[in-house]
């Protein structure tokens, strides 16, 4: 083990470096320039996120309402979500939709994705038999008989 800091590690590293040379020494504690997504969020992470993103009409997150069926997330950490509503009708898709924008790509550091779709999806329809658990006991919660 050695004595040296990391700021001498990377100064010693910012000395020998060519002009050709395209890496730059990463220093410890560093905070990510705003904008910027750090790695590649899972999946858990998006639903987890999404958790933020509530139904305009219920009140319950679209997670728990069982609204998202599927994500995934491509190289250029983009977000594509299949999703549904509780009705084909829905006037509030723009709601939802930028909820969604600030739930995956605003916070610190820039978001969890660089930017998300939203792929609308009428097959499987949606039913109560989605609503998760917790979507129900929020649910009864609001005077819902589910």
């Amino acid at each position: 083990m050695t004595d040296r800091t990391l700021e001498e590690i990377a100064s010693d590293a910012a000395d020998t470096a060519g002009p050709d040379d395209a890496t730059a020494p990463v220093v410890a504690d560093a905070e990510p320039a705003a904008g910027t997504v750090v790695s590649k969020p899972t999946i858990a992470d998006i639903e987890e996120a999404m958790k933020d993103v509530v139904d305009p009409e219920l009140g319950i997150n679209v997670v728990d309402l069982g609204l998202v069926y599927d994500a995934h997330v491509d190289d250029d950490n983009v977000v594509t979500l299949d999703m549904t509503l509780t009705s084909a009708a829905c006037p509030l898709t723009d709601v939802i939709e930028d909820q969604t924008r600030q739930a995956l790509t605003t916070g610190p550091g820039g978001g969890l994705v660089k930017d998300f779709r939203i792929n609308w999806v009428w097959l499987p329809p949606w039913g109560p038999d989605k609503i998760t658990d917790d979507g129900r006991e929020q649910l009864r919660a609001l005077g819902f008989n589910v």
